[in-house]
């Protein structure tokens, strides 16, 4: 396996316990169920893609201080 895969495979759990917090019901339409779903998982992928490459790049160039 390689890093990344690794990485993804913490932080994409840890990016969704996290986002679980907020009451994004609030926020969305009533009687959207579905549509919300989708922006939550959507929401949660996009985190996890953010933190996965930073914490990537950020071992990946301290290796070369």
């Amino acid at each position: 396996m390689t890093t990344k895969t690794i990485l993804y495979i913490i932080i994409v759990p840890l990016s969704i316990w996290g986002i679980d917090c907020l009451d994004i019901n609030r926020f969305l339409k009533k009687n959207r169920y579905y549509q919300a779903r989708l922006f939550y998982f959507m929401l949660s992928m996009g985190l996890s893609y953010l933190v996965v490459n930073f914490l990537y790049d950020f071992f990946t160039y301290s290796k070369f201080l």
